[in-house]
């Protein structure tokens, strides 16, 4: 008999990394053909700009979903309970309600962490019970082997599975041979969010204009702390209005095309909770060479000197000097590239996390039998 299995989790809008892993979990073959799921979505926001903030819709909504998980249970108990778990902020308390639903029910608990932050948030004596009473007899999925030390002192290896993201297969056909004299372009692709590194990148580029190199860089995304106004307005202040384009969201083909398009991707991100990020995946299907920071875990991802650079975090000179080395070295760009996109094949397609996320649920359902 298939496992029931019921998921707590993000799905889009907004667009971010947790929701749209909640949605190829949703849309998943291997996970609805084996198992009885049933799925309720656990996002209130509807845009990126309300992430973390706390209003009376988002109110009404939870209390909504509270109620919908309260009948849930009362009808049938699944036989383990997935949770697209937030660690820390107001979500992390709505999450704690749900988890005590779960534990009212004696329901079979496993978490999927796509933030961080317990290790800083621990020292509070509240969020510190709270861990405590969380992540008791829970089974947690992470997304490297790097994150584990974030939730060491509530969590044992034993209960540990790693799991890491994976993207659809693009059909898009990729050629990296560039020829020679071509204005290189860069790209850049989130939310005009500050800690992804949109001033720092910009402050990089301005030195490269300054060393006289020729390039363009490609800004994508919506609206976050930073503004359409404000990124513009920096760029002119730094005289970069002739190298720096704002292109506003970008979706499926329109945003393929700019990773085709592209010979460098920069992400130059030092936001504390970042950890596996989706849009590096992109950047390795596409064969782009990367130049990014050593947040969360994206050293796993990107291998310095190999599919890119690893540069200091807020540090605008070294990044100016990795892309240069990027810019100058064509022969470089190209060799980085073709590992980029046999990193990609290897470890991080679709069809590899389904199957890594079905073998884990089964694993724990094997688990709770004995």
């Amino acid at each position: 008999m298939k496992p029931r299995v019921l998921f707590l989790l993000h799905l889009p809008p907004p667009i971010h990394g947790s929701s749209m892993i909640g949605k190829y979990i949703k849309d998943s073959d291997i996970i609805n053909n084996n198992v009885q799921a049933n799925y309720i979505n656990l996002l209130a926001s509807e845009s990126v700009n309300q992430t973390g903030k706390i209003s009376f819709k988002k109110i009404k909504n939870f209390i909504s979903t509270w109620v919908k998980v309260f009948l849930f249970l009362m009808k049938k108990k699944p036989d383990l309970c997935y949770l697209a778990l937030t660690t820390t902020g107001a979500a992390f308390f709505r999450d704690v309600l749900l988890i005590m639903l779960l534990k009212l029910f004696r329901v079979k608990r496993v978490y999927h962490l796509h933030n961080k932050g317990v290790s800083i948030k621990q020292n509070n004596l509240i969020y510190k019970w709270l861990y405590k009473y969380t992540f008791k007899k829970a089974n947690v999925i992470l997304l490297s082997k790097i994150l584990y030390e974030d939730v060491k002192d509530f969590v044992k290896e034993s209960d540990i599975h790693i799991c890491p993201n994976g993207i659809p297969e693009t059909d898009k056909k990729i050629d990296r041979l560039k020829s020679k004299g071509k204005r290189i372009k860069l790209l850049f692709l989130s939310n005009l969010i500050e800690s992804k590194g949109v001033f720092v990148l910009l402050n990089a580029l301005a030195i490269l204009n300054s060393r006289g190199l020729d390039f363009e860089c490609n800004f994508i995304g919506g609206e976050g702390d930073i503004s359409n106004e404000d990124l513009m307005s920096c760029v002119k202040s730094l005289n970069l209005e002739r190298q720096i384009f704002y292109k506003g969201r970008k979706f499926n083909n329109d945003k393929d095309l700019f990773f085709t398009e592209s010979d460098i991707f920069v992400f130059p991100t030092y936001y504390s909770k970042e950890c596996f990020p989706l849009v590096l995946l992109e950047a390795l299907k596409f064969s782009l060479p990367v130049v990014s920071t050593r947040e969360g875990a994206i050293s796993e991802i990107i291998e310095d000197r190999e599919t890119g650079f690893l540069v200091e975090k807020q540090d605008a000179k070294d990044l100016a000097d990795k892309i240069e080395i990027l810019i100058k070295n064509e022969e470089l760009r190209n060799k980085m590239s073709i590992k980029s996109r046999i990193k990609f094949v290897n470890n991080y397609t679709l069809l590899e996390f389904e199957k890594r996320i079905f073998k884990i649920l089964n694993k724990i359902k094997k688990r709770n039998k004995n």
